[in-house]
C-alpha cells in the first residue's frame, strides 16, 4: 500500500479504504481509479482487484459460516493475507469465516474440524503453509459439504486446489535480470526439500537455458530462509573468482542477509551488484534500496477459494486441475543495468572491460 500510495499520490489510508471498499468513506472515482491503476501498474495481479471493478462485489452461493483450516498460523503472514482475502470474498453474502489452527496434529485436526462443522459450517477450506502435495484422511473425503485445498493440493485431484506458480514466478525473477543485461546470476535457494525452493530454481535454470546462459552450479548456494542463511550465502558467491553481477534471493529474508554481506564488503547496491527477493513482504519496502521482489499470490488464492464453492460438485468423482497464480514482480529500486554496473566501475578516464 505505500508504494501504491506514493504513485497514486494519495496517503496509504486512502489506498486502504479503496482496495477494502470501506463503507462511508466517500471518495472520487478519480482517486479509486487512480489507486486501481497505481496498483496494476506495480505489477498486483487483477484477481485482487477485480471486485473493485464494479459496484456489484462477487458473491459467493455459499450460505452462513465457512470453517478455514490451517495447520500454522502464527509462523508467517501468509495464512492471515488467505483468510483476510477469503473474508473479504465472502462478506458481500453475508458469510463469516471460522478460522482455526490444526498442527498436523493427527488427534486434534479431526477434533478441529467435527467442532467446525457442529458450529454449522456449509463450507470447509483446508490450507498448509508449506505448498505441499498432501494426503488426506479418510474422513475430508466422506464430507458433506464443499472442501477446497489453498497452497496444498492432493495427488487424485479429487477436491478444487490453489498454488501459487512457483516456477514461472523463479522464471520471471531471473528474466529480469537477464532483461537488465546479466549473464552472471547467483541464487540462494531455501530448504532444498520444499517444493517452493525447488520450483524457483526450475524457474531459474528455465529463464537461463531460455536466454541460452549456461547453468553454473558454483553460483547456486543452498540456505534455509533466514537471513543469516542468505549472508552466509553472498559471502560465499563473493569469494568466487568470477562473482556473480546478480543475486535472486529465493525470499525476503535471505535478502536482509544478502544485503548486509554486500555492504559489509563495501559493494553498492545495485551499482556493483543487483538483488532480487521474493515473497513481497513488509520489509522489503524498508531495505535501502527499496528491494525489488515478487508478489506470493495468497489473498488472491483466498478469494479463488471461495469463487469455487459455487462449482464445487462434491462426491460426483469430478478430476480437478490444481490452478496456479502468478507471483507478479514489483519493481523497485535494487536491480539496475549491467552497464551502468561496468560504468560505475569503471570511474572517470577508465575503460571497463
Amino acid at each position: 500500500m505505500t508504494d501504491i500510495a506514493r504513485i497514486a499520490g494519495c496517503s496509504q489510508a486512502t489506498v486502504s479504504f479503496v482496495l477494502n471498499k470501506t463503507p462511508g468513506i466517500k471518495l472520487a472515482a478519480e482517486t479509486r481509479e487512480r489507486v486501481i491503476e497505481a496498483a496494476r501498474s506495480l505489477g498486483y495481479a487483477a484477481p485482487n482487484f477485480a471486485h473493485l471493478d464494479s459496484h456489484d462485489a462477487y458473491a459467493p452461493a455459499v450460505d452462513g459460516k465457512i470453517g478455514f483450516v490451517v495447520d500454522q498460523l502464527a509462523t508467517s503472514p501468509e495464512a492471515v493475507v488467505a483468510i483476510e482475502g477469503a473474508r473479504q470474498a465472502s462478506w458481500n453474502a453475508g458469510n463469516i469465516i471460522l478460522v482455526a489452527q490444526t498442527l498436523n496434529d493427527p488427534e486434534m485436526e479431526p477434533r478441529t474440524i467435527r467442532a467446525l462443522r457442529e458450529q454449522g459450517v456449509s463450507a470447509l477450506i483446508y490450507m498448509a503453509i508449506f505448498t505441499r502435495e498432501v494426503t488426506l484422511p479418510d474422513y475430508l473425503y466422506t464430507l458433506d459439504i464443499p472442501l477446497v485445498l489453498l497452497n496444498c493440493y492432493t495427488a487424485d485431484y479429487a477436491f478444487p486446489a490453489v498454488v501459487p506458480s512457483e516456477i514461472a514466478g523463479g522464471q520471471h525473477s531471473t528474466r529480469h535480470l537477464i532483461q537488465h543485461g546479466h549473464r552472471r546470476i547467483g541464487i540462494i535457494t531455501g530448504e532444498p526439500w520444499m517444493e517452493a525452493a525447488k520450483d524457483r530454481l526450475r524457474g531459474y535454470r528455465r529463464a537461463l537455458a531460455t536466454a541460452d546462459i549456461p547453468f553454473d552450479p558454483e553460483l547456486v548456494i543452498e540456505g534455509d530462509w533466514s537471513a543469516s542463511a542468505g549472508y552466509k550465502a553472498t559471502k560465499t558467491l563473493l569469494a568466487l573468482k568470477d562473482r556473480p553481477t546478480a543475486i535472486f534471493c529465493q525470499n525476503d529474508r535471505t535478502a536482509i542477509g544478502c544485503y548486509e554481506a554486500l555492504k559489509e564488503a563495501g559493494i553498492r547496491i545495485p551499482e556493483d551488484i543487483s538483488v532480487i527477493g521474493y515473497d513481497d513482504e513488509e520489509i522489503s519496502r524498508h531495505l535501502h534500496p527499496q528491494l525489488t521482489t515478487s508478489v506470493l499470490p495468497h489473498r488472491a488464492m483466498g478469494r479463488w477459494a471461495i469463487e469455487q464453492l459455487d462449482s464445487y460438485a462434491a462426491g460426483s468423482g469430478t478430476r480437478y486441475p490444481i490452478t496456479k497464480l502468478e507471483c507478479p514482480l514489483v519493481e523497485r529500486l535494487s536491480v539496475t543495468e549491467r552497464t551502468k554496473q561496468a560504468s560505475a566501475r569503471s570511474g572517470p578516464g577508465l575503460t571497463f572491460l
